[in-house]
């Protein structure tokens, strides 16, 4: 069976929200791009950090509630990212995956971002897999 690499699959053109941005923007952003989290970058497109809706609800609360100014997306992201390189294989991504991990993963090559592997692209990958599987059997 040969490699099937997140490069393969992955979004090229991933969704990413800027380190300087505010919670507010972000939020717009995200809302915008009917996505539900994107990594943070730096100037250089450096991962810094993940930012979901869920990171975003009690900021966006504060500044309903108190008319507050919003944060810096930095205030609430996540800066723990498990990311993965072009050259990782859908399998290990798979079995991340299925073990609960994150819905999305940064896809980065020296540390900065270069695409996006989601859940819904790994199954579209283990489903070409399986596919090619019935037709040499």
């Amino acid at each position: 069976m040969q490699s099937i690499l997140v490069k393969d699959f992955m979004d090229h053109n991933p969704h990413a929200i800027h380190q300087h941005t505010s919670v507010r923007v972000a939020v717009e952003s995200l809302i915008a791009a009917g996505i539900i989290g994107a990594p943070v970058i730096d100037d250089s497109s450096h991962v810094v950090g993940f930012v979901s809706e869920q990171d975003c609800i009690k900021d966006m609360l504060n500044d309903a509630f108190f008319c507050d100014e919003s944060q810096p997306v930095t205030a609430v992201m996540n800066r723990r990212v498990l990311t993965v390189t072009p050259d990782t294989s859908i399998f290990e991504v798979a079995e991340r995956m299925s073990k609960s991990a994150p819905k999305n993963y940064p896809v980065v090559k020296q540390g900065r971002l270069v695409g996006l592997i989601s859940r819904s692209r790994v199954l579209a990958a283990l489903l070409q897999t399986s596919e090619d599987c019935y037709l040499h059997h």
